[in-house]
């Protein structure tokens, strides 16, 4: 059944996310931010006035604004480690869920999270946008067809300097360093591009702190089930924005590449080593906002799902496993 409109959303978090999603559903036409939840007084009273939120619907409280108002969503854009109890909360007050990546950074929470999803008939979407972007489905598309056989992946970023003494660095928070942050966008494309189920992970990491908990470089090496490999690489202690990724299979090879966080590029390579870059329209795909309320008005999957994020969780929590033991993991999906 079609979601009347507008769509009423409650904003969770009013930080990058926050705003900037926030801002696509104030300005879609059949969607309005209803209510913010922040535990901050001044960035909440910012987003109120650029969304047009009366005083009254601002809460320092998430669950306060959950049963206090009368939503049809939530959209949470706050620090990692809280996206569980939020989701949890908005699914059981019966409204459809926007979550920021990464969906938990706990791998039985995310099985409980995709589990109760599955169970709905609430939208629940997870914010890699690369599902979005035309040049990864064009590549997913290609790989429906024949498997990858060799992956290799990398992304860098002044990410420890940019956000050293913020959230991001605070494991209790975090979840762990680069690679739950940026890196993991970039585990997200290689596993949804390819379509491949990951069986295995090996690791190696450097940290930026003591305890070993905040990554600042990983590289990681994947499985999967049709013995097909990934090395991921990602760097957080760099000067900027560069990101890479090379998918092979018998018959060539396509490369998705960007700088910065302009749009990505695609070049197909053949057998005989010809390349060709096909045409992409980088602005054909919708925002998120858009897709999330598509999503709910057909009743349709949305473009990164719980299993999706799921997948990216319990790749993630292995290779920090792997880093500290220094030893093969197995990636646990059920």
């Amino acid at each position: 059944m079609a979601q009347e409109t507008p769509l009423r959303v409650g904003v969770i978090g009013t930080g990058h996310i926050g705003t900037t999603v926030g801002g696509q559903f104030h300005h879609h036409p059949d969607s309005t931010v209803a209510a913010i939840a922040d535990i901050a007084p001044e960035p909440r009273a910012e987003a109120a006035a650029a969304f047009g939120v009366d005083e009254e619907s601002l809460y320092d409280d998430f669950r306060t604004m959950i049963e206090t108002e009368s939503l049809d969503a939530i959209l949470i854009g706050t620090p990692h480690t809280l996206h569980y109890d939020q989701v949890m909360a908005g699914l059981d007050h019966d409204l459809h869920v926007f979550c920021d990546k990464p969906l938990t950074t706990d791998l039985k929470r995310a099985q409980e999270i995709t589990e109760r999803a599955a169970a709905s008939d609430r939208t629940l979407m997870v914010g890699y946008q690369r599902h979005l972007n035309p040049a990864f489905v064009a590549a997913r598309e290609r790989f429906q067809e024949s498997e990858p056989r060799w992956i290799t992946a990398e992304i860098t970023q002044n990410w420890l300097s940019n956000h050293r003494g913020t959230w991001r660095t605070d494991p209790d928070l975090s979840g762990g360093g680069m690679l739950y942050d940026t890196g993991s966008h970039l585990l997200d494309a290689v596993l949804w591009t390819s379509g491949l189920e990951p069986t295995a992970v090996s690791s190696r990491m450097r940290f930026a702190d003591d305890e070993q908990q905040v990554d600042a470089e990983a590289v990681v090496l994947v499985e999967f089930a049709n013995g097909a490999t990934a090395n991921v690489s990602v760097s957080g202690d760099s000067p900027c924005v560069r990101e890479h990724i090379h998918c092979w299979d018998d018959d060539g090879a396509v490369y998705l590449d960007g700088r910065e966080w302009e749009p990505r590029t695609v070049t197909e390579i053949d057998a005989e080593s010809t390349e060709h870059v096909p045409y992409i329209d980088r602005n054909e795909g919708p925002n998120k906002a858009e897709a999330f309320i598509t999503a709910i008005d057909e009743g349709s999957e949305p473009p990164a799902t719980a299993r999706d994020a799921l997948r990216v969780t319990a790749v993630t929590e292995a290779a920090y496993e792997a880093a500290r033991s220094d030893e093969w993991v197995d990636v646990d999906l059920e």
